[in-house]
């Protein structure tokens, strides 16, 4: 699958074509040649066993779900630098009564949007998606190929300083299918958003972000700032990061994030500390947190950014990550995650993955099993465990 360029890297110009002028004609000025259109899209299908201890409590379908989306993309260059682009989304569970919830049939136009190209310069305008390298704090996920989330509104990529790229960008309007709208109501003044990216030390990327919402709840600001900084010495990776999050006279929230990972003959490690203080503003604007402490593969807790604690909590994160390529056959991976809660209702969080991926006739496909726990100090404890299956064909 195509990746959208204009956030990754500053679109080529597009060539001009011309030819002989007879005498007898005005001089005309070179049109641009016509480009072909750049089409990319996927296939999906995912099925999940589930087992829930806040529902049933056993296998079965009531408790299961099934999805099938299909995603069609195109993006075109029209000339003097302008373009265009737009993306296609539609879910269906194909009317098969095989699991319950049923996800239905829906579909929406998840990108459309304006391109604009002059030197090192790039100017993007409409419903579009935002990479996580770039944009920590809001940014755009994938599930079975199609897009979680999406926002409107204008970004712009400079790269003139040597090995940085600069992302300025302004987003009135976000969310996804089912709830899509202002950024902040109907005082919507939107969310600034301001990222530099430094890669002039070698195997080293420093990054930094800064968000700002004039008015947000109860027409209140909000600032939220990310750093991080990500080397590789020997064969061995390093990463540190810190995130920041407020709404004007609540409290903050605060992470600190560091790992250590290695790559050894196929088989890779990453071992991952975190340290949060959660407030009243979340650290996962729209799709998943990109604060390295979330346990991401938890479906209870979900982002590790304080979804499910409460105000003032402190969460101490440790979390490992495993994997093995086998030469032709695939990738076996697996991870936990272990999560301590103070000041707050839930004492801790454990999360677990145990997969297997894999590329058969063109499909990424997955299997992989899921153990969630959450042990509150009050009131029964939260056990689920999934197993999912799932297929990707990209094209």
């Amino acid at each position: 699958m195509k990746k959208t360029l204009l956030l990754s890297a500053v679109a080529s110009t597009i060539a001009f074509a011309g030819g002989d002028i007879a005498p007898v004609e005005p001089v005309v000025p070179a049109a641009a040649a016509p480009a072909a259109c750049d089409f990319w899209g996927s296939i999906g299908a995912r099925y999940e066993f589930i087992k829930d201890s806040a529902k049933a409590n056993k296998w079965g379908k009531d408790d299961n779900t099934w999805k099938t989306t299909v995603v069609l993309g195109v993006e075109k260059a029209l000339g003097y630098g302008f373009g265009f682009g737009a993306e296609l989304a539609a879910t269906s569970d194909l009317g098969l009564d095989i699991a319950n919830p049923k996800y239905g049939e829906d579909a929406e136009l998840s990108q459309l949007y304006l391109t604009y190209t002059n030197g090192n310069t790039a100017i993007k305008a409409g419903r579009q998606a935002l990479p996580k390298s770039l944009s920590p704090w809001a940014w755009s996920d994938r599930t079975v190929g199609r897009l979680d989330n999406t926002f409107e509104g204008i970004v712009v990529v400079n790269t003139d300083l040597a090995d940085t790229t600069l992302v300025g960008a302004w987003i009135p309007r976000a969310g996804d299918k089912n709830n899509f709208g202002p950024v902040n109501g109907k005082n919507n003044k939107g969310l600034y958003m301001l990222t530099a990216q430094y890669k002039g030390i070698e195997n080293t990327t420093l990054t930094g972000s800064v968000y700002y919402i004039p008015k947000a709840g109860a027409n209140k600001a909000v600032t939220s700032v990310w750093g991080s900084a990500e080397t590789k010495v020997d064969n061995f990776n390093l990463g540190l990061q810190g995130a920041y999050a407020k709404r004007k006279g609540t409290k903050a929230t605060t992470g600190l994030a560091a790992y250590v990972g290695t790559n050894y003959e196929g088989l890779d490690a990453k071992l991952t500390l975190a340290y949060l203080k959660n407030g009243a503003t979340t650290l996962a604007l729209g799709g998943t947190s990109a604060f390295w402490g979330n346990t991401g593969y938890s479906s209870i807790n979900g982002k590790g950014d304080g979804s499910i604690v409460g105000v003032g909590a402190k969460e101490k994160i440790v979390k490992l990550d495993l994997g093995y390529n086998i030469d032709g056959y695939g990738k076996v991976y697996g991870g936990v995650a272990y999560d301590k809660v103070s000041s707050s209702n839930v004492d801790k969080i454990l999360a677990g993955r145990l997969g297997y991926k894999f590329n058969v006739a063109g499909v990424d496909a997955k299997i992989e099993y899921r153990y969630d726990k959450v042990d509150y100090k009050q009131g029964a404890d939260h056990k689920k465990q999934t197993v999912r299956l799932e297929g990707i064909y990209k094209f």
